[in-house]
């Protein structure tokens, strides 16, 4: 007998190998699998030529015609051989489980669910898809990361989520996959019409029935909620609930609450909530049975007539899971007959079509421990970031940003956008328009962290050195320093520093700024120093000097100095004393308690608007090398006990109207009118001698010091740890 001729047969292998029996469970959303014992007069069959060749079971449903479970061979293998021929053993999977022997890491982004499914199954050459039951509308994801699983689990968990259910359809050598969302995507089976007779007991494949049913009611929830949190708005309130339409009234207080629900948008939120809520709803209705019904298949509808269990009239069912068995009763004999005889039977779950089926939630999401990264930008860039401070970086798991490194440009671009999404970063402080801000700079490599450990949901929590990023300073030799020290932008040349050393009798706060240095104190600013305090400001270099010193004090400033004070001014000094807006300003006070020596080297003028007052305890001396010209508008008056007039030359008294000398009782007075002389007795020629006057002998004043400020140290170097004005 032909295989064409069997009720039950493999085909796809060859004529060598028929199939004596077969057992396999097909379920909605899984892979399906069925353990085949065939036959061969051939005692050694080359498993190379069957591991991995597309095969189908055919099941004879005369007089309805023929079905099909197509698949591939995953595994193969010899059993034992009689004078009925060799056994071997063989499992038929579907082309999908391919799927399951492939691993990846990689990055989707701003793709939908179907179309990140869709691209996984062509990359893998899967062509045998449908996807046009799909009836919802998905959200764009912004980053989902394929993270250390087979792309069979990856697009699982992802229709899990979403709700996406599949089944397959068979046809001859071909099985399709299909994808649904709704009761839209269940069919009718070849035989949708069964029967439930009085008489029930497993038989022969011509008398096709349900031979066993129970319908199960399950308690379940009644309510689900969850919620979001989304940081570019994070006083929105994102949580949203969802009811069962399940009229039970034990189960309405009890709810299921979650978090994260892993959307942005509030109409995500309901759409998965609603999801979830029937995922949940499934478990409460559910049938199964068993029967010889051989058209049954996941995703196939039924319904009873003629003979229906009680309460089932009317009512529509969809399988979600069937456990076929079947077997023929002979085998390979000497003169290569068969025997007919033939026995099927199966076990069945299945729910009613008016229940929104959504799949279980059943494949974990791998959870990711701590990585590091490298940053990266757009080529001639070094700090590549968004408006939230947000950066990209390159994993070193990420295979596909390398590959396209050395392709186009175009390609190159579209690498560097793809290798991660923005990616938020931790920083030690942040605030409302105050915290602090370390934006990670392209090349470093950064640690990044998981919330909740969802490899969808990184952050970056710091960042590390390498061999190529080594720390500025050398360690272990400079092992007491902690430091901030930053890196000029663009270019590199610069940086801005603060650092602390720690070590023993070499403590030491150190603050470099490579450009500018702005302090703003709004109140008090205090400073205490116990030892000395060194200042330079300016350079030079090559003779040339530069840098200036501009101070403003708008109220008062004191100055209080326990010993000396030294001031070399080696340019000009001027200063001025109010013309401001202080109203009682324009006045100099000086108070100095011992000498006051003062050298001009060249000229001394001084104007005095208003008077100038002098008061000397002692002696006024003053030497003037060339001329001394006094000028009084109006009077000038002298006295002292002595005064002693001499030139060494001619002495003129010059008056305009009268010149008068007194002495005692007598004077003489020259006037216009003429010379009066008073005197007791007036002398001419009569002997005598003039008075002689002290003399003249001025004390030079003393020398001052010359001003010798001590020159402050110079500040350290953060690149040698010497002393430097660089």
């Amino acid at each position: 007998m032909s295989q064409a001729q069997r009720i039950i047969s493999i085909e796809g292998l060859g004529q060598d190998l028929r199939l004596v029996s077969f057992a396999g469970r097909e379920e909605i959303s899984r892979l399906f699998s069925y353990n085949l014992q065939m036959v061969s007069p051939k005692e050694t069959i080359d498993a190379k030529e069957i591991i991995g060749k597309k095969a189908h079971i055919r099941i004879d449903l005369a007089p309805s015609g023929e079905r099909y479970i197509s698949g591939i061979i995953s595994r193969f293998s010899a059993d034992f051989a009689d004078e009925g021929g060799t056994t071997y053993r063989a499992e038929l999977v579907p082309s999908l489980w391919l799927l399951s022997q492939t691993s990846d890491c990689r990055i989707f982004q701003e793709m939908t669910v179907p179309q990140i499914v869709e691209k996984i199954f062509k990359d893998n050459g899967l062509t045998k898809y449908e996807l046009n039951a799909l009836r919802d509308e998905y959200p764009k994801l912004e980053y989902c990361v394929q993270f250390r699983e087979t792309d069979f689990n990856f697009v699982s968990r992802l229709m899990e989520q979403y709700g996406i259910f599949y089944y397959f359809k068979h046809a001859q050598g071909e099985d399709t996959l299909v994808l649904g969302d709704s009761a839209d995507a269940f069919v009718d089976m070849i035989e949708n019409k069964v029967n439930f007779p009085p008489t029930r007991s497993r038989t022969k494949f011509h008398k096709d029935h349900v031979y066993d049913w129970r319908h199960d009611y399950e308690f379940v929830s009644g309510k689900w909620a969850q919620t979001e949190y989304d940081f570019k708005k994070p006083s929105n309130n994102l949580l949203t609930e969802e009811r069962t339409v399940i009229p039970l009234a034990p189960i309405k207080p009890y709810e299921i609450y979650d978090y994260p629900g892993e959307y942005v948008e509030s109409k995500d939120g309901r759409s998965l909530t609603k999801k979830r809520m029937e995922e949940e709803e499934v478990a409460f209705d559910r049938a199964s049975g068993a029967s010889t019904c051989r058209s049954f298949q996941v995703g196939g509808k039924f319904e009873f007539e003629d003979y229906v269990p009680p309460g089932e009239k009317g009512k529509k069912f969809v399988v979600l899971s069937v456990s076929h068995r079947a077997q023929v009763a002979g085998a390979y004999s000497a003169g290569a007959s068969y025997s007919t005889g033939a026995e099927y039977s199966n076990t069945f779950t299945c729910i009613q079509d008016s229940v929104s089926f959504r799949p279980a939630r059943i494949t974990p999401k791998p959870v990711a421990a701590i990585q590091s990264a490298v940053v990266i930008g757009p080529k001639g860039e070094e700090i590549y970031c968004d408006k939230y401070g947000r950066v990209k970086v390159q994993f070193h798991w990420d295979r596909e940003v390398e590959n396209k490194k050395t392709q186009s440009n175009s390609l190159a671009k579209r690498a560097l956008e793809n290798s991660s999404c923005w990616m938020r970063t931790s920083h030690s402080v942040a605030g409302k328009k105050w915290g602090f801000v370390a934006i990670p700079r392209i090349g470093q490599e950064v640690v990044v962290d998981f919330l909740d450990g969802d490899p969808d949901r990184p952050l970056i929590v710091g960042s590390v050195y390498n061999e190529e990023q080594p720390p500025h300073y050398t360690l272990p030799d400079e092992k007491t320093k902690t430091y901030i020290k930053t890196n000029t932008s663009k270019g590199g040349e610069g940086h801005n520093e603060l650092m602390f050393e720690d070590k023993k009798d070499d403590e030491r706060l150190y603050m470099h700024a490579q450009k500018n240095m702005d302090v703003r104190v709004l109140n008090d600013s205090k400073e205490r120093i116990f030892g000395h305090r060194h200042q330079i400001i300016g350079w030079e270099k090559d003779g040339a000097k530069g840098g200036d010193q501009r101070e403003m004090v708008y109220q008062d400033k004191h100055l209080n100095i326990k010993r000396d004070q030294q001031e070399h001014v080696e340019g000009n000094m001027r200063m001025m004393i109010g013309n401001g807006e202080a109203a009682d300003g324009g006045k100099l006070e000086l108070v100095i308690e011992k000498d006051k020596l003062q050298s001009i080297g060249g000229s001394n003028h001084l104007t005095v608007t208003n008077d100038h007052n002098e008061k000397v305890g002692r002696h006024y001396s003053a030497t003037v090398g060339g001329d001394w010209q006094t000028k009084a508008t109006l009077n000038m008056a002298q006295e002292a006990l002595n005064i002693h007039v001499k030139a060494g030359m001619t002495l003129v008294l010059d008056a305009g109207m009268v010149l008068s000398l007194k002495a005692g009782g007598s004077f003489i007075s020259i006037g216009p009118d003429g010379v009066t002389i008073q005197g007791t007795m007036v002398k001419i020629n009569s002997g005598g001698a003039a008075v002689d006057g002290n003399g003249c002998s001025p004390t030079e004043p003393g020398q001052p010091a010359k001003a010798a400020p001590i020159k402050p140290d110079l500040a350290h170097s953060s690149e040698s740890g010497m002393k430097s004005c660089d």
